[in-house]
């Protein structure tokens, strides 16, 4: 950095502290992320970062609400907690930084993306920025940061050996996958609730897939207003309860907030290896439009899995039961 004036040092500096102070906890980076698209709306993708990340709160949440822990051992849901925390982490610390310097770069009128490789991110994203500030061109930014965060987690997360053996490939993970349990969804204040189901999650192609479909079900002009106003209305918790108070149905609260339920982790990157330099970029993640095999309109399909884990629940009891007997 000897080379950087002064002024680009201290840049660098305030952009990594703030990173830094911002990727506490699920709800820090949340947040972070709703404030930064309110300031830059342009940058589509951070509302989109913004509600993907309420939806990994929801999803650790779980794991302590009522009904998880009478189906998975507490080692399990702790791992399970691990490896959300681990891609929300990782994913803030790479895409932050390039979040600032844009606003930054605005704010003086002047590209500064030349800074980028101070913070460790792919040559591949370095490009996409620098081509976004000269073609204004929103919706190619969006998919291209989609396909860098999925393959900034696809090494340290998905394949690395703990997790791959621990989460990836125990039956739990195989049956949420399997039923589309694991959803992302996208509620309005009106008790509606839209998104898309996660399958074959540990497939790089698939999760950009879904992020390209998540994308155009988050920006349709006509649902859009709706998913700000909730945004904009309701405080993340972590709690499902988040969005079920505007259920039609009296809804209680069956998971607890998420400061309440976990502890801060602290994280390290040890190593960073630029995934552009040794996996290829698809044309078809750039290129080939998202496309919906299914319903995206999931109100009705959200009570009909909640019955059903309901329903996993009581059977579990009544084995339990039949044990002591």
């Amino acid at each position: 950095m000897n080379h950087l004036t002064i002024q680009e040092q201290t840049i660098i500096r305030q952009i990594l502290s703030e990173t830094n102070k911002k990727n506490i906890d699920n709800i820090s980076r949340t947040d972070a992320y709703f404030t930064f698209f309110k300031k830059n709306p342009e940058i589509i993708w951070s509302f989109l970062a913004s509600m993907v990340s309420r939806n990994g709160g929801w999803n650790m949440c779980d794991l302590e609400g009522s009904i998880f822990p009478h189906l998975l051992d507490a080692k399990i849901r702790k791992q399970l907690f691990l490896t959300y925390e681990r891609a929300n982490w990782l994913i803030f610390h790479d895409v932050f930084p390039q979040l600032l310097l844009y606003q930054y770069s605005t704010k003086i009128n002047r590209p500064m993306f030349h800074l980028l490789p101070y913070f460790n991110v792919s040559v591949f994203i370095q490009k996409e920025w620098k081509r976004y500030w000269k073609e204004n061109d929103r919706k190619r930014l969006t998919t291209a940061l989609i396909i860098n965060e999925q393959n900034v987690i696809q090494t340290p997360v998905i394949e690395h050996p703990v997790y791959n053996k621990k989460v990836f490939h125990s039956m739990f993970f195989s049956f949420q996958d399997w039923l589309h349990f694991s959803c992302v969804l996208f509620p309005t204040c009106g008790g509606e609730v839209y998104g898309a189901s996660v399958n074959g999650f540990k497939s790089l192609s698939k999760r950009i897939n879904l992020g390209k479909r998540l994308a155009s079900i988050l920006f349709h002009p006509r649902l859009f207003p709706c998913f700000l106003e909730f945004a904009e209305k309701t405080p993340h918790t972590g709690s499902r309860y988040d969005y079920e108070q505007y259920f039609k149905i009296r809804s209680v609260r069956k998971t607890p907030l998420l400061r309440t339920s976990f502890p801060v982790i602290a994280h390290h990157r040890h190593t960073y290896e630029d995934w552009s330099k040794h996996r290829n970029v698809s044309p078809a993640w750039l290129y080939v439009s998202a496309r919906h095999r299914h319903p995206i309109h999931l109100t009705d399909w959200y009570f009909a899995k909640s019955n059903q884990l309901q329903f996993l629940l009581a059977l579990q009891k009544v084995f339990e039961l039949k044990k002591w007997e």
